[in-house]
């Protein structure tokens, strides 16, 4: 009980301390500052190998302690939650260890890098759920009001009979051929590239929007940069940021490089399960493109559309008006009739990217206080992972079109 507000106390540890964690550091920060929560967040502990930078990441971020072993900061008393930051090769080992401990678990995206880890997951966390035990996987865009508010328009019946889904992912910190080799461009690590890392958010996004799942894919990959130089140390928030480069041997020699082991962009086609066409691109060759995500659908009704560089907007064509009348129109998402803005500030007032994880927070937090079901799960996770695995075995075909799948119990909510 916080002694100070009346409050009871939900103790959050984080493993991971780079881009993800500040950004879920800056959630857990202010979700109760700004909606009034039954629990508020308190960060207990944060976990990094390196002790030094994980000390500065706590005194940075507003952490009260450091860990350098996640299974201490697992098994600590006034940790209640534990947030996983981390490269995908360690999510399954920490989530799976913290459910057991009966710890509720929010694990970044995409949820493994694997289908056989991201089943091993899913099941572990229905069982822990039997347990009033909550897990959530990190997919933030789906708390972007416009897109929110998007997917009450869809449930709501104003575009209709759904047809097409065109979604794009487009950023170019690895156009130059002279970044360096990280985490992020070894499988090992990342499980794949640009599928993983970019494709993962606009499957989710779709899914969501759309209320369905994907039943099968055709799809093409590609590594255009096959060898990186090795760094010499860590780089930017993206742990390799645009104009990064590694630098040079003494007196000018070629610096040592390592094999690239991932997707550097992919495309592919897909099908949901009434039926409506899907196209998505995700690339981290689009030069020009920092963070462009857009995602259209069009259906018998009318077509929504969204552009993650305009995200407090909403494009919205009501094809049932006369035709001298009909086009898209601009909808302003800020008004506290819209999702999560009763708790912000006045009409007009844009929010940004970072309020998507204060978003996440009090999701979570009212999923833990309430005892419910928390989305995205890690169902939802897993269906994910089985369209990426279907992508790369299509690609990996000829572009064959590979069948997702289908989920052992409902990964989304209709």
């Amino acid at each position: 009980m916080d002694s100070q507000q009346g409050t009871p106390t939900l103790g959050v540890g984080m493993v991971g301390y780079a881009f993800m964690g500040a950004a879920h550091s800056q959630g857990w920060r202010t979700a109760s500052r700004v909606f009034d929560l039954p629990l508020r967040p308190v960060m207990a502990a944060i976990c990094g190998r390196d002790a030094t930078a994980v000390r500065s990441a706590a005194h940075r971020h507003g952490w009260a302690a450091a860990e350098t072993d996640w299974r201490a900061l697992v098994a600590r008393d006034d940790v209640q939650l534990v947030d996983i930051c981390t490269p995908g090769d360690s999510h399954a080992e920490i989530a799976l260890a913290a459910l057991a401990a009966g710890k509720h678990v929010l694990c970044e995206k995409p949820l493994a890098n694997s289908v056989a880890e991201a089943e091993a997951m899913a099941e572990a966390a229905a069982e822990a759920r039997a347990r009033g035990v909550v897990a959530m996987v990190g997919f933030n865009y789906r708390r972007v009001p416009a897109l929110a508010y998007a997917r009450e328009l869809v449930r709501r019946g104003r575009i209709g009979t759904l047809r097409h889904v065109r979604a794009a992912y487009l950023q170019d910190w690895l156009s130059d051929p002279e970044a360096p080799m990280v985490w992020r461009l070894r499988r090992e690590q990342a499980g794949s590239g640009a599928l993983g890392d970019l494709g993962a958010h606009i499957v989710d996004l779709a899914q969501f929007l759309v209320g369905e799942p994907l039943t099968g894919v055709s799809a093409l990959t590609e590594t255009f940069v096959h060898t990186r130089p090795l760094p010499a140390g860590t780089s930017g928030p993206l742990s390799s940021g645009a104009g990064d480069r590694a630098p040079a041997e003494p007196g000018g020699a070629r610096a040592p490089r390592g094999q690239v082991t991932v997707d550097d962009a992919a495309l592919f086609t897909g099908r949901f399960a009434s039926g409506a066409l899907a196209s998505f691109e995700a690339t981290r060759f689009a030069t020009g493109r920092k963070n462009a995500l857009r995602i259209e659908l069009n259906g018998e009704r009318g077509s929504l559309a969204f552009d993650l560089e305009r995200l407090n907007e909403l494009e919205f064509h009501d094809q049932t008006q006369p035709v001298a009348d009909a086009g898209f129109r601009r909808i302003l998402v800020t008004e506290s009739e819209h999702p999560y803005l009763e708790a912000w500030w006045p009409p007009g007032h844009g929010l940004g990217y970072e309020h998507t994880f204060v978003h996440q927070a009090r999701d979570l937090v009212l999923a833990v206080a309430g005892g419910h079901h928390a989305e995205p799960s890690f169902a939802d996770g897993l269906q994910v992972q089985r369209v990426l695995a279907a992508v790369e075995h299509s690609a990996a075909n000829d572009s064959a079109f590979t069948p997702v799948p289908a989920p052992p119990e409902p990964a989304l909510t209709p």
